[in-house]
């Protein structure tokens, strides 16, 4: 009995440890986001039973024969259609809605498959079986089941929390996000175990800076592709609204567009010097971690740049009826400004230009030049003129009291993080 009580403590508690802050974790919290608590939960607990007891079969005797490296590659696989299948979002008619109680069943087995592949060679798995060579087997499954599903409970009470608070579609957009990591993740770790633990070095002699510039151009164009599909179907909705600001050269509004147009300019000419190997990079950057990281850098700046004009679009749409019902008493109903204070505007007034910050430093990292330093500078200066010489002082005069109401409590490019001596000094800005 001892010893069972030492191989359970010791087990329990050396996952519990391992498991926080762990992908596993994570995914727990990812989950509950999308479904209800105790079918995630179950889940979890059947796929870390079964994979705990696998791996106390191979700490007693089997080997570690598993090919986790290309388990790893399937659930990394497996991980991208889920983040598909969140972003795309599902709508349920009235008959589906009579039968949503048997979607726990789909739950349970979409969260016992995910977190059975994710675990198989994982380090909790690997911990299982080291364990498992030195105490009794029972305790040690034991253990180690309790103590990860305990800790990704943890991890569903926090998900729950955060579906109570954050919009529908904003949680979605996050969980799919999310579900993306989870996979790249996955793919990063299996690729050393498939192909050798020189796989990435490879790789990164193979490409080298200029396949790292050709990425960085491509990625930023059809991130800039996007977002200009985005702002036009964002500008159909808007209809005859303008702000009456002021666009002769010279003016803050013909600045901030001259400079985004130089900018963009530079920041598409740098990494295709590099690509061209007119151009090298900077080598204290020019590393194929940094360029990953720029990579999603960029496509979650302009994720966040077309999503904010999406929700502006909608904003705006809605408002027509609206306006068109009042154009009878108020000639200019139809051309009034209306503000969004939904979504991402909710508590930031210019998402569309934080997104724009954060995709510019990821295409920047993805080919490091001061050509492109130059750009992000620009880009900075465009932006600061946009929101605090444009965009501001025009809903200010639009809007009047209900925009100043709205300016206090939120931030200008980050959620706000002051209180009212903070609203104060920010008033006095443009």
């Amino acid at each position: 009995m001892n010893g069972f009580l030492i191989a359970f403590a010791v087990s329990f508690g050396v996952i519990f440890v391992a498991e926080l802050g762990d992908k596993s974790q994570l995914m727990a919290l990812t989950f509950a986001t999308r479904f209800n608590a105790v079918p995630v939960l179950i889940g979890i607990t059947i796929a870390t039973s079964v994979t705990h007891l696998v791996s106390v079969a191979v700490g007693y005797g089997l080997g570690a024969t598993l090919p986790t490296g290309w388990i790893s590659l399937v659930a990394a696989l497996a991980f991208g259609v889920f983040g598909a299948w969140t972003l795309r979002g599902d709508s349920l008619s009235d008959d589906e809605e009579r039968k949503a109680a048997r979607a726990g069943k789909s739950a349970v087995i979409a969260v016992t498959v995910a977190f059975f592949l994710a675990e198989l060679g994982d380090k909790t798995m690997l911990a299982t079986i080291t364990l498992a060579t030195q105490y009794g087997w029972f305790g040690v499954w034991l253990g180690s089941t309790l103590g990860m599903v305990a800790a990704d409970a943890m991890a569903i009470v926090i998900g729950r929390k955060l579906g109570q608070k954050l919009p529908e579609r904003v949680i979605a957009i996050g969980a799919s996000v999310m579900f993306f990591v989870f996979g790249g993740w996955l793919f990063v770790e299996a690729v050393p175990q498939v192909w050798g633990d020189d796989a990435w070095a490879r790789v990164a002699a193979e490409v080298g800076h200029r396949g790292a510039g050709w990425a960085a151009l491509l990625l930023g164009l059809a991130a800039v592709g996007v977002g200009a599909w985005a702002r036009r179907r964002a500008h159909r909705a808007r209809g005859e609204r303008r702000l009456e600001i002021a666009r002769t050269p010279g003016s803050p509004a013909w600045w901030a567009r001259t400079l985004f147009v130089l900018a963009a300019a530079l920041g598409f000419v740098a990494p295709l010097l590099v690509a061209l190997d007119v151009l090298e990079p900077i080598s204290v950057l020019s590393r194929p971690g940094v360029a990953v990281v720029g990579a999603g850098l960029l496509l979650l700046g302009f994720a966040v740049v077309a999503v904010s004009l999406l929700q502006l679009g909608t904003v705006w749409r809605r408002s027509a009826a609206e306006a068109g019902a009042a154009a009878a008493g108020d000639p200019d109903a139809a051309r009034r400004p209306v503000l969004a204070t939904g979504g991402l505007h909710r508590r930031v007034r210019n998402p569309a230009l934080t997104g724009l910050i954060v995709g510019c430093a990821g295409m920047l990292f993805m080919a490091p030049t001061l050509l492109g330093v130059l750009a992000g500078v620009l880009i900075l200066v465009a932006v600061q003129i946009q929101a605090r010489r444009v965009y501001e002082p025009g809903l200010g005069t639009a809007l009047g009291d209900e925009y100043a109401a709205y300016r206090a409590r939120t931030g200008r490019f980050l959620p706000r993080l002051r209180g009212g001596a903070a609203a104060r000094d920010d008033s006095k800005v443009g």
